[in-house]
């Protein structure tokens, strides 16, 4: 490893573009930090504490701690990543947005466009939503003997500066991460979200040590704890990279006094085809039960009800799996078209062997595609209910059971995945050897 790291110091153009990554992380770690104006920041604290197992809670999440905190950055990116969906869910269905994606380039950056608009205003949208929620009455904790509101001076001039705050946070967060992008290495999105997740697990060891060294836990435990994180993300990274090739041979073409085609390569069906996002889905539909019980905390019979969607009950976790399972066939039905794929290999002179072309190959594709999904959708919700078993099983909390799976570990591994590979294909070009001994990398054979 001290050897790759050198080489990576001897690629000007790949030192260069790791450093700018680390510069903009950092800057982004430090926005996640500073108030807004008008907080008060120890209420807010107090009053942030009952709410970690709502909607309130997967969107901190994805802003890395500074939602709870009512930090500039309080928004995250989330607002982007809520107009990514909805542009690729209406290119599923809106004949604009699909011609849009068949224009290349310009589609590609019309679509872009559009959805920086979209950011922009879902942020207004949920930026006057937290305005009025920081004000509320219910935004107070008991500090002393006296109840201290979050806001101690609410109005429209709070509402306004919020407003204006958030959404430029927002827009800021979406500008590093497109410079990130372009200029720097790896998804620079993707990227932000994966540090704001990592920036809980110091906490975590923290934590940990606490607990070690007071008794509570012993060695033998934080042993077998840092076993099993480690083969869980083994299994992650072995399930991520998995996929089924389907062969596909193109017939040769003489024109002129040239031939073209006649070379064999075949289409990846990745066995999870959907990533991180039914996870997302299923978790956002599961933290709406209990966001709602909050704002009827004093109707026992809401509660009682509410109770059973409670992060500790077994019909959380039942219902949470099965839902994982519906998404991923939802969101891979979206994001791959065999219909679009077997016209584009008609059009292009291939075809799959012993597979007529048109309708059978778009059959025989989809009829894979569904074989394929199933595994991973299974593997899906059995890395989201981890977690639980962990609870259940070795009695630790939520937050160090959170990264033995769920949302957490498949966003880290994806993404240090991917940032790995493009690392990996630098070092390969200027002839150095990858991280790994081999050279290659399983998801680049």
């Amino acid at each position: 490893m001290k050897d790759q790291l050198q080489n990576i110091l001897k690629i000007p153009e790949l030192r260069k573009k790791i450093t700018f990554t680390l510069s903009i992380l950092v800057l982004v770690r430090l926005g996640t930090h500073i108030p807004l104006p008008g907080i008060n920041t120890t209420a807010l604290k107090a009053a942030m504490e009952q709410m970690s197992n709502t909607l309130f809670g997967l969107y901190d999440l994805f802003a890395g701690g500074a939602f709870s905190r009512a930090t500039i950055f309080a928004l995250g990116i989330m607002p982007y990543i809520s107009a990514s969906i909805i542009i690729q869910l209406l290119g599923a269905v809106v004949p604009y947005f699909q011609k849009l994606q068949k224009e290349g380039e310009a589609g590609k950056k019309k679509i872009t466009q559009i959805t920086r608009y979209g950011t922009v205003l879902i942020a207004t949208l949920q930026s006057f939503g937290i305005a009025q929620f920081l004000m509320s009455p219910r935004m107070s904790a008991r500090i002393g003997n006296s109840v201290v509101p979050v806001v101690p001076n609410p109005g429209i001039g709070f509402t306004l500066l919020t407003m204006i705050t958030l959404t430029a946070g927002t827009v800021l967060l979406m500008w590093l991460g497109e410079r990130i992008t372009d200029r720097g290495i790896g998804n620079g999105i993707s990227l932000i979200i994966m540090v704001g997740i990592l920036a809980r697990f110091p906490n975590v060891i923290i934590r940990e040590i606490t607990l070690l060294s007071e008794g509570v836990r012993g060695i033998f435990t934080e042993i077998v704890l840092l076993g099993i994180m480690v083969a869980i993300i083994g299994f992650v990274v072995y399930i991520t990279q998995g996929k089924r090739k389907i062969p596909v041979q193109y017939a040769k073409r003489v024109v002129g006094r040239k031939v073209y085609g006649g070379q064999s390569t075949h289409i990846p069906l990745r066995v999870n085809t959907a990533g991180v996002m039914p996870i997302i889905f299923a978790q956002a539909i599961m933290f709406i039960p209990n966001t709602i019980s909050t704002f009827f905390q004093d109707s026992q019979i809401i509660q009682a009800i509410m109770s059973v969607f409670n992060i500790q009950h077994p019909v959380y976790w039942l219902v949470f799996g099965l839902l994982i399972v519906f998404f991923t066939y939802f969101y891979t039905a979206i994001a791959f078209n065999p219909v679009e794929v077997a016209d584009n290999m008609k059009k292009s002179g291939g075809f799959i062997p012993g597979v007529r072309p048109g309708k059978r190959t778009s059959e025989f594709i989809d009829n894979i595609l569904t074989k394929v999904t199933l595994p991973g959708s299974i593997f899906l919700a059995l890395v989201a209910v981890f977690p639980y078993v962990m609870m259940k099983i070795m009695g630790i909390d939520y937050q160090l059971a959170s990264f033995f799976g769920g949302t957490s570990l498949l966003i880290i591994v994806g993404v240090g995945l991917d940032t790995l590979q493009q690392i990996e294909s630098h070092l390969m070009m200027r002839h150095y050897d990858g991280f790994m001994k081999s050279g290659k990398m399983k998801g680049r054979r």
